[in-house]
């Protein structure tokens, strides 16, 4: 990831953060490892010994209720250092479950936490990904809060599509992309029942915007959907959804 993948960053700190990003490729405890779609990666409540960076496939944080309800919190993606608190914290309150087969690199709390106080630029990066976190969190309590189904859904599809596209994983023009998530993990994202994600599909569908089929998802009008989105997003997301829309 160059500075450009950085969120609303200080150009003073764009090189630290680039800089920083490859230090942290370059750990030599930073290992590869293939995991199956399913797994969950941290048990919420428990200690846990490391940190991650999602090089393929889809992982999500999420609370599970004593009563079998669930929330998903953090959708990861492609490029993403997850779990970072793990060189802080002594148990996750929270759990991360890997959605689909993946490939990890995974670090041990220790190694990173000893190269964060020694190097600044990989303390940045660092520091830089709880920020992003926390940005995209305030995102997604507006729209648990205050966004209609149809707002939460579109802001949840512009924002899925605009962060594979920073990661390379789909070309800038591309309208289609696999989401694979049941209506079931949509719904526990989305803060809505499962019949309310198919009604909502359902619209988006037969308002021409867009259409799920089995595990992919088919932009038919980028317009209509960043316009959807847009009520709920910050100004680094306006920004993008402008450009979605003047396209």
């Amino acid at each position: 990831m160059d500075s450009s993948g950085f969120a609303l960053r200080r150009d003073e700190v764009s090189e630290a953060l680039t800089r920083g990003e490859q230090k942290i490729a370059a750990l030599p405890g930073l290992q590869s490892r293939a995991v199956k779609g399913g797994t969950t990666l941290i048990s919420g409540g428990k200690g846990h010994d490391y940190v991650y960076r999602l090089q393929s496939g889809w992982a999500g944080r999420v609370r599970n209720l004593p009563d079998g309800r669930s929330q998903y919190i953090l959708i990861f993606l492609p490029g993403d250092l997850f779990a970072v608190k793990s060189m802080f914290v002594s148990s996750h309150p929270d759990s991360v479950q890997v959605m689909t087969d993946s490939v990890l690199e995974q670090i041990h709390h220790e190694e990173l936490r000893q190269a964060f106080e020694a190097d600044s630029d990989i303390a940045s990066r660092c520091i830089w990904q709880v920020i992003e976190e926390e940005r995209r969190l305030h995102n997604w309590i507006v729209s648990l809060g205050r966004g209609t189904s149809e707002e939460r859904l579109a802001f949840f599809l512009n924002e899925i599509r605009g962060r594979l596209v920073l990661s390379g994983s789909i070309e800038p023009d591309a309208w289609t992309f696999e989401l694979p998530m049941t209506q079931m993990q949509m719904g526990n994202y989305l803060g809505i029942s499962t019949v309310h994600v198919n009604r909502t599909l359902k619209w988006l569908h037969e308002t021409g915007v867009a259409t799920k089929r089995g595990r992919r998802i088919f932009i038919r009008d980028m317009k209509a959907l960043a316009a959807l989105a847009y009520p709920l997003v910050d100004n680094h997301e306006r920004a993008a959804a402008d450009l979605s829309v003047q396209a």
